[in-house]
């Protein structure tokens, strides 16, 4: 009887009432029935498109490109065991449950291009396995989390494309691996932090379209993998840069100069490790 009952378990691919619960209040709550790969709720979990189980646990779901609408429910803070959410490239409005946080084995969350509203969960700090944190292109407000700071093995930041305001805290100097820092297109403002010139691990940086002022810390061009920047459409002093910052260094060096874009792909030095396609991130967990 025993027997049975484990090779029933086994078969069926069963999660705890509560995770599939979690796992139905998305599908209800994001407009399942309209998904391109939808979920047969009357099947197992284990079968169930982009929902990834390791004993008997929900530890990944990939929705990416799915025709998610709707919200994401706060019961998604019941799936404790969670490494990877990602739901971009979708249509979800509604905000950042603050039960996300509760997420503490997260490794990825990916939510960016979507319609999400509000501002980001003041203790996202709490997601301290986090590597990568996508939410471009949303209708995000607010100002940055300090708590981001304490996220140590963030590396990956993708927060361009939104309505954030407010400066770059100070603690963003604590990411000592991070490689990606885009917060382009948003109504930033103040000093670039010093703090940046930390961030040895730094491949692209993106602060253009906002409001920063006064010197760039001329110390972050030296980072020694740093290979895209782009900082026009801001109000930096007209002396900070000059063409020549770009020619050997950079795959691509942007900046205004009599505000104008001034970037000369002939002078790039093509026999340079070029990667400036690098916009994708595998959602690996290591």
């Amino acid at each position: 009887m025993l027997l049975m009952v484990i090779v029933g378990q086994f078969l069926s691919g069963q999660v705890t009432g509560l995770e599939k619960n979690a796992l139905i209040d998305l599908y209800s709550s994001a407009k399942g029935d309209a998904w391109i790969r939808s979920w047969d709720l009357k099947s197992p979990v284990s079968t169930w498109e982009g929902v990834t189980l390791e004993n008997n646990k929900v530890v990944s779901i990939n929705l990416m490109n799915n025709n998610l609408s709707g919200s994401i429910p706060n019961s998604i803070g019941d799936l404790k065991d969670l490494k990877v959410l990602n739901l971009a490239l979708n249509n979800l409005g509604g905000s950042i449950p603050e039960s996300i946080t509760k997420l503490e084995k997260l490794v990825v969350l990916r939510l960016g291009k979507n319609k999400i509203a509000g501002k980001i969960p003041e203790n996202i700090g709490d997601l301290e396995k986090l590597v990568v944190l996508d939410l471009f292109y949303n209708g995000l407000s607010g100002e940055l989390p300090l708590s981001i700071g304490e996220i140590k093995k963030l590396r990956v930041i993708l927060l361009s494309h939104n309505g954030l305001s407010g400066s770059i805290p100070l603690t963003f100097g604590n990411l000592r691996y991070l490689e990606r820092l885009e917060l382009g297109d948003n109504n930033f403002g103040g000093l670039v932090p010093d703090s940046l010139e930390n961030l040895t691990n730094l491949k692209m940086l993106v602060l253009a379209e906002n409001r920063f002022r006064g010197e760039f810390p001329e110390d972050i061009l030296s980072l020694p993998n740093l290979e895209l920047v782009q900082l026009q459409n801001n109000r930096f002093g007209k002396n900070d840069f000059n063409s020549e910052n770009g020619k050997n260094k950079f795959a691509l060096f942007d900046f205004d100069e009599s505000n104008q874009r001034m970037i000369d792909f002939s002078k790039i030095n093509s026999a340079k490790d070029v990667r400036t396609a690098e916009t994708r991130f595998e959602d690996a967990v290591e």
